[in-house]
C-alpha cells in the first residue's frame, strides 16, 4: 500500500444514514461486507451518489466481456500503483476466468507470452491511455476488428473510470480489507 494509514477513515457502520444503509445493501447481501472504498466515499454522499451510477455501469452492465473488463482495471490497478485495486480485482477477476497466471502476465504487460491478439491489444491501449490520454491508431485499428463501438468506448471509460478511482484510493489511503491480496512479488 502507498499509505499505511487511510487518510480519511471509511465511515464506520453506527454512523451510517438509512440512504447509506439502503444504498449498501445489495453490496452487503452480495459480499457479506461493504468494502473500505465506498465506506470512505460514504464521507461526500454527494460525491458518491454521482460516482456509483457511473461505477456500476462498469462493473454492471458495460459491454466489454468480464474478463476483458478485468484485464484492463487489473493493468491500471498495476500501473498506478493502486494495491488496493489490484486487490479487490485478484478476486472478482476469478469468477471471469483469470488465472494467477493471468495476474502475473497483467503485471508484465501487453508483450507478455500467451496472450491472444485482443487482449495484449486491450493491454496496449491501457497503457496508452494512461501514458497519453489517447489509443493509438494502431491500437485502435486492431481493437476494432475484434469490438463494436460500445465496447471501444467501453473501454476508453473503463480505463479512466479506475484511474481516476485509482487516484483517489491512493491518495485518500483507502486500505485493503482482511484477506484481499496485494502485488504479486
Amino acid at each position: 500500500m502507498r499509505l499505511s494509514a487511510p487518510r480519511i477513515t471509511p465511515l464506520p457502520e453506527g454512523e451510517w444514514t438509512d440512504e447509506q444503509k439502503k444504498m449498501t445493501a445489495p453490496t452487503k447481501e452480495r459480499f457479506g461486507m461493504v468494502f473500505n472504498v465506498l465506506k470512505t466515499l460514504m464521507r461526500h454522499m454527494d460525491l458518491l451518489r454521482s460516482w456509483n451510477g457511473f461505477a456500476n455501469h462498469i462493473m454492471g452492465t458495460s459491454s466489454l466481456d468480464p474478463k476483458h473488463r478485468e484485464m484492463l482495471i487489473m493493468r491500471v490497478g498495476w500501473l498506478t500503483q493502486s494495491e488496493y485495486e489490484w486487490g479487490q480485482h485478484v478476486l472478482m477477476s476469478k469468477p471471469a476466468g483469470l488465472t494467477h497466471d493471468d495476474h502475473l502476465r497483467i503485471k508484465e504487460g501487453p508483450k507478455a507470452e500467451g496472450w491472444s491478439e485482443l487482449e495484449a491489444t486491450l493491454l496496449q491501449a491501457a497503457d496508452e491511455l494512461l501514458d497519453d490520454a489517447i489509443i493509438e491508431n494502431a491500437t485502435w485499428d486492431t481493437l476494432s476488428k475484434h469490438l463494436s463501438t460500445e465496447q471501444l468506448m467501453d473501454v476508453v471509460f473503463t480505463v479512466g473510470q479506475y484511474n481516476m478511482l485509482a487516484m483517489g484510493l491512493n491518495t485518500l489511503g483507502v486500505q485493503r480489507e482482511e484477506g484481499v491480496p496485494g502485488f504479486p512479488d
